[in-house]
C-alpha cells in the first residue's frame, strides 16, 4: 500500500500543511519539527507525489542542467553535484544536452522550459556566457544560475558561481617558471569558451610578469579535446626550437600531448613538461600523473544549485559565489635540465 501523506503527517504528530511545508523545504519550520517530520517519512519509506506537490504549489519541482560541452567527465561531475543538491530538496533534474552553436538554440531552451515547466536552470558554458540568452531568459522571468569563467561586468553577472581561471593559470605558468622553463608552450582550449581566453591571459601575465615575451610558434589553437592535444603537441614537436614545457587548456588537451609525445619517442618531464587544467580523471589516468589546476566541479554544481533553488524560493541569496582552482603538482613537471 502506498504511504499517504497524512500517515506521516500522523506518525509525527503534525499536521497536513505541516509535512507539506517540510516536503517543500518552506521557511519557518522549527529543526526539531523538520527532524521529526523526515524521521518518520524515512520509517515509513514515504515518497512525495511529484504531481501532487505541483497542483498543490505554482512550483513544478523540477529544474533543467543544460550543457553543450565535449569533456564528458566534466558534464558527469556537474550532474552527480546538481543532483545531491535536488535529492536533499525533493526536486528532480531534467537533463538537456544541446549545440549552443545552432541559430536556433535560444527557441530551443524556451521551449524546453515551457514544455517541462521548468522552475529554473543551471546554465554552463559557452551557453551561461551567451549574453542574448540570458536577455531572453531575463525577459520572461526565468530562473537560472551561470557558471562561468572570471568576472564580467556585475550588473551582467546575475545570480552566478564564477571560477577564477585567469589567477590559477597564472599559477601554473609561474610553477614551470620556477622549475626553470622559459619555452613554454600553451594550447588553447575551445575559443566559444570564455574559460580558454582567462587561461590564456593568466599564461601571457605570467610570462609578462617574469620579462618573457611570448614566442607565436609556442601558442597553438586548439579544442577541449584528447585529439586537439595530440595535434597540438604534433605540431610543438616538429619546431626547430621545441618548447620545455607545455601548458594545455584542460586535462584532456594534455592528456593527448602526452600522448603525442610518448609517440614521438619524447619522455615526460625529463624532455618536457606538461601541465593541464581542471583535475579532472584523465589527469590521474596518465602516466606520469599530471600537475594541474584543481577545480571542485562537483562542489561548483552543488552551489549553483543551492543558489537556483534559493531564487526559486525568493530567499536572499549570495550574487556570486568564487571558486579559485589551486595548484596540484604531480610527476609530469620537473626542473628542467640545462
Amino acid at each position: 500500500m502506498k504511504i499517504t501523506i497524512s500517515e506521516v503527517a500522523a506518525k509525527a504528530n503534525v499536521s497536513i500543511k505541516t509535512v507539506s511545508r517540510v516536503i517543500n523545504d518552506e521557511p519557518g519550520v522549527r529543526a526539531a519539527t523538520k527532524e521529526k517530520v523526515r524521521a518518520a517519512m524515512s520509517e515509513l519509506d514515504y515518497r512525495p507525489s511529484q504531481a501532487a506537490r505541483s497542483l498543490a504549489s505554482t512550483q513544478s519541482f523540477q529544474v533543467g542542467f543544460i550543457y553543450d560541452n565535449p569533456n564528458a567527465y566534466y558534464i558527469i561531475d556537474m550532474q552527480n553535484g546538481i543532483l545531491d543538491v535536488c535529492h536533499q530538496h525533493n526536486f528532480e533534474l531534467v537533463i538537456h544536452p544541446c549545440n549552443a552553436r545552432t541559430a536556433t538554440i535560444i527557441e530551443e531552451i524556451l521551449s524546453l522550459v515551457k514544455r517541462s515547466n521548468l522552475d529554473g536552470l543551471v546554465l554552463t558554458p559557452p551557453l551561461s556566457e551567451n549574453q542574448q540568452l540570458i536577455f531572453e531568459l531575463q525577459k520572461k522571468n526565468i530562473k537560472f544560475v551561470r557558471v562561468i569563467s572570471g568576472k564580467g561586468n556585475p550588473e551582467q553577472n546575475g545570480q552566478c558561481v564564477f571560477l577564477n581561471d585567469r589567477t590559477a593559470s597564472l599559477a601554473v605558468t609561474q610553477h614551470l617558471l620556477d622549475l626553470g622553463h622559459q619555452d613554454i608552450a600553451f594550447i588553447c582550449g575551445d575559443p566559444e569558451h570564455k574559460s580558454s581566453h582567462e587561461r590564456f591571459e593568466g599564461y601571457q601575465q605570467a610570462l609578462v610578469q617574469n620579462g618573457l615575451t611570448l614566442n607565436p610558434e609556442f601558442l597553438v589553437d586548439g579544442e577541449y579535446s584528447f585529439e586537439s592535444g595530440v595535434n597540438g603537441a604534433k605540431q610543438l614537436l616538429s619546431l626547430k626550437r621545441r618548447p620545455t614545457a607545455i601548458f594545455a587548456s584542460n586535462d584532456e588537451i594534455a592528456a593527448g600531448a602526452l600522448f603525442a609525445c610518448r609517440l614521438e619517442g619524447v619522455d615526460i618531464p625529463s624532455d618536457i613538461s606538461i601541465v593541464g587544467f581542471e583535475n579532472s580523471p584523465f589527469s590521474r589516468q596518465t602516466w606520469p600523473k599530471l600537475t594541474t589546476a584543481a577545480q571542485p566541479t562537483i562542489d561548483i554544481a552543488k552551489s549553483a544549485t543551492e543558489l537556483l533553488l534559493k531564487q526559486i524560493r525568493n530567499q536572499p541569496t549570495d550574487e556570486v559565489i568564487e571558486f579559485n582552482p589551486e595548484l596540484l603538482v604531480r610527476d609530469s613537471t620537473s626542473q628542467l635540465n640545462q
